[in-house]
């Protein structure tokens, strides 16, 4: 897995990222925007039953956001000199904390949307006030830990393409680069690409 998300085209990435996740919201507000050309109220069954979605598309995202992290730290490695390869033990667990905080707010975003959808769980203010009280510092918490994966996924990939030890002025714009995705991903995998190449260029020759 981690070789795929190696080797795949900046291209791949970005559709598999922003390509269905926008396509499903024009999809979406395209179908609302015509219920109400219609001349009819908002249905907030239609909204719901679109939402229900918003879990899944968030997983897919952020599956293929993480798999992408862990394989540019984990894959690059085995590229870099081994007196400057990294120290991954902090990484895997800021890495690890954000990806299950976000799989288990997709999942209770899930279930409660359908719950509104059919009707089972009817709004609950207090409820609602209490849970954001509990997952507004956990989110806090959560981003702090994907700046430092977004931090040594571009310390990772610089020493990597430099095969030298590197300080933060050294990678600063890759991690700008990774830190805005949308952009970053033209410019960073075809770099990850070309670094891949060579590794197996290398290796093949001195079979």
């Amino acid at each position: 897995m981690t070789d795929r998300f190696l080797k795949a085209k900046h291209w791949q990435l970005f559709l598999m990222t922003f390509g269905i996740p926008m396509i499903f919201q024009f999809i979406m507000m395209g179908t609302i925007f015509a219920t109400l050309g219609n001349g009819n109220p908002p249905d907030p069954t239609l909204i719901f039953s679109y939402m229900k979605f918003f879990p899944l598309i968030m997983i897919l995202f952020m599956g293929v956001f993480f798999g992408w992290f862990w394989s540019v730290v984990t894959g690059l490695q085995k590229t870099i000199p081994t007196e400057f390869q990294l120290k991954l033990n902090r990484f895997k667990i800021f890495f690890f904390i954000p990806l299950a905080y976000i799989l288990s707010i997709s999942i209770f975003m899930g279930s409660t949307i359908s719950g509104f959808a059919d009707g089972s769980t009817p709004l609950n203010p207090g409820l609602i006030g209490g849970l954001m009280a509990i997952i507004f510092p956990l989110h806090l918490f959560s981003m702090f830990c994907i700046f430092h994966t977004l931090y040594f996924v571009a310390k990772t990939f610089k020493t990597a393409e430099l095969k030298k030890e590197v300080s933060f002025s050294d990678f600063a714009g890759e991690f700008f680069l990774i830190w805005f995705y949308p952009i970053g991903v033209w410019i960073v995998q075809p770099k990850i690409n070309r670094m891949i190449e060579q590794q197996q260029q290398t290796t093949a020759n001195t079979i």
